[in-house]
């Protein structure tokens, strides 16, 4: 939609002129805009004209009125509807602070993590709203996976799941979903603001507890809490504020709940550019993300470490590709990564876009470079284990057929997340659990 459009649209709604109306990056399924009117700092956020859900953006304007309600920090709702120019809309008040994480982790935030755990004690009150879905997660979870290609690391996941899931706790409240660094709102001062409320659901308060705490959302930081701090201020926080904790085996299921979810909502994403239904780099390069999250799986299961992997672009030797000339495909890769990362780019949205863009270069050189040695490799490990394909294999863990060599499966299983991610993003490699 153009500007313009939207503009008109926002003003007729708030009543009064627009000024500054930008779109910010993120968001996986709906846009998010920046602008003023009347005097107010406001935010947007309206599904895609393409797939609108009138009924989830009703939800979720009720559940940031019953959020405020629970005192929990929120983003004041300031008008709502079906139709904003053809699409679902949400007007909100914008807030102060920051949720870039990486920006947020330059600086030590003691007490953050004990915040947080208070702010999902109220939140975890809160009176639910209609039609919030309460499935039970691991079957739903499973029902999910099942619309994709199998994995043995996944399988791996689903087995320890089944078999060490904790009793239920009989705890049953409004879950956020997606409570995570890069969800929150955070000033100098603390939180102001929890936001995307759309993967709300009913369930156990446990799980909000464990997806904050999942490696993918550290962003390269020790501290277990998004970044911020230890497991134990988290839960600390959440009992002052009148929470009942999780034992530290509830949260580690629920933390290994977390990555899988998050592996498989990776590949979700991928579908949406290999459908064809959105062509957006982010969407693209997000299915070589897949193999960083089964990574972080095999560490929350105890089945790899950290490792220091070479990048294999340092002084890597390129073919000799006679009679074309030069520069190869190689150095003509590289040069377009240089020029996607340093060109000048008009806004957030773009910047963000472009370094994705660069980012997808590198991996195709990596693989391009090491493809078939890979190739080799991979169908050596399956061969030795009797199967022929990595279905054959995950359908082997699911049916413990290879239970006897289980050993054999997971060192077959780590080599493969390992040369995946050698290839995609070798530094996460050397992260810390």
């Amino acid at each position: 939609m153009e500007p313009n459009t939207l503009e008109r649209a926002l003003a007729d709604r708030v009543g009064a002129a627009v000024t500054g109306l930008r779109r910010l990056s993120g968001g996986a399924s709906r846009e998010t805009w920046s602008f003023d009117a009347g005097g107010r700092a406001l935010i947007l956020r309206r599904d895609p004209p393409a797939s609108p859900d009138p009924a989830a953006m009703a939800r979720e304007a009720g559940l940031l009125a019953s959020a405020a309600d629970a005192g929990v920090p929120v983003p004041r709702l300031v008008d709502h509807g079906d139709d904003l120019a053809g699409s679902p809309y949400m007007i909100m008040e914008r807030l102060s602070g920051e949720t870039i994480p990486r920006r947020i982790l330059r600086t030590e935030r003691p007490g953050l993590a004990r915040e947080l755990g208070g702010i999902l004690a109220r939140l975890h009150t809160m009176p639910p709203v209609p039609g919030l879905p309460g499935d039970d997660p691991l079957t739903a979870l499973t029902a999910h996976y099942s619309a994709f290609e199998a994995r043995p690391a996944v399988e791996l996941a689903l087995r320890q799941l089944a078999d060490h899931r904790p009793p239920s706790s009989g705890r049953r409240t409004v879950v956020h979903g997606d409570f995570r660094n890069g969800n929150l709102m955070i000033a100098p001062s603390g939180v102001t603001g929890v936001l995307d409320w759309e993967l709300a659901h009913l369930g156990d308060p446990a799980e909000d507890l464990g997806w904050l705490c999942v490696k993918a959302w550290r962003f390269g930081s020790p501290h277990p809490v998004g970044g911020f701090g230890p497991r134990e201020e988290l839960l600390a926080g959440y009992a002052a504020a009148g929470g009942t904790p999780p034992t530290p085996e509830e949260l580690h299921w629920w933390e290994v709940y977390g990555t899988l979810r998050w592996t498989i909502l990776c590949r979700h994403q991928a579908e949406r550019y290999l459908s064809g239904a959105d062509l957006s780099i982010e969407y693209a390069v997000l299915g070589r993300r897949v193999c960083e999250q089964e990574h972080d799986l095999l560490l929350a299961m105890g089945l790899t470490e950290p490792t220091l992997v070479q990048d294999p672009l340092e002084n890597a030797e390129t073919p000799d590709t006679s009679p074309h000339d030069r520069p190869d495909a190689h150095t003509l890769i590289d040069a377009v990564g240089t020029f996607l990362a340093e060109a000048e780019q008009p806004d957030d949205r773009l910047r963000f876009h472009a370094r994705v863009a660069a980012s997808a270069l590198r991996i195709a050189r990596r693989e391009l470079l090491l493809g078939e040695t890979h190739k080799i490799a991979h169908q050596n490990r399956l061969t030795s284990l009797g199967c022929e394909t990595d279905t054959d294999l995950a359908k082997a863990i699911r049916d413990g057929v290879l239970d006897d060599r289980m050993d054999e499966v997971v060192t077959a299983v780590r080599a493969s997340v390992t040369d995946k991610l050698t290839v995609a993003n070798p530094r996460h490699l050397s992260l810390p659990a």
